[in-house]
């Protein structure tokens, strides 16, 4: 079946597929950023591929390997009734951290997207709740990038009745 759900996606995308791959049941395409919201609403709603469930997103940072783009986003996608499962890509500059959100396809991923933006620094556009998830909004850069000195000292933040 996996085979099915790469062929599916080529099919139906064409060139926003821009290369897919699979590795011991991991099954991944790499699909461009400015139709990642159209790719997977089409892995929910299609019958035959019904990914339903939103298991993971995340973001990595390939600084210190030098990868152009910087950085990528990575849905894992689950459909209960089929079985099968998916892992898709998209590239997100470093000059233009950011992607559309997916929340309105998949509500679940609202916090990842949350992590993903306190911790990376990418940008999820039309994010219904665009807040810091772990980080004080008073806190200066993205912890999580290759690049963020270790020893940076932050402002201490007081709360409000804490003494």
């Amino acid at each position: 079946m996996s085979e099915k759900i790469l062929a599916r996606l080529k099919e139906r995308f064409g060139d926003a597929v821009n290369e897919t791959h699979s590795y011991r049941g991991d099954d991944t395409a790499l699909v461009a950023r400015e139709r990642i919201v159209e790719v997977l609403q089409f892995l929910r709603d299609d019958p035959e591929l019904a990914l339903n469930m939103p298991v993971d997103m995340t973001a990595i940072d390939w600084l210190a390997r030098g990868r152009v783009p910087r950085f990528q986003v990575v849905y894992h996608l689950y459909s209960v009734s089929q079985r099968h499962r998916v892992r898709i890509k998209c590239d997100v500059p470093e000059e233009d951290p950011r992607v559309h959100s997916s929340v309105s396809i998949y509500p679940g991923f609202c916090w990842f997207e949350r992590e993903a933006w306190d911790m990376y620094g990418i940008k999820f556009e039309g994010h219904p709740d665009p807040r810091r998830l772990f980080m004080y909004e008073s806190f200066v850069g993205h912890p999580l990038r290759k690049d963020y000195p270790k020893e940076k000292r932050q402002p201490l933040v007081r709360r409000e009745g804490v003494g």
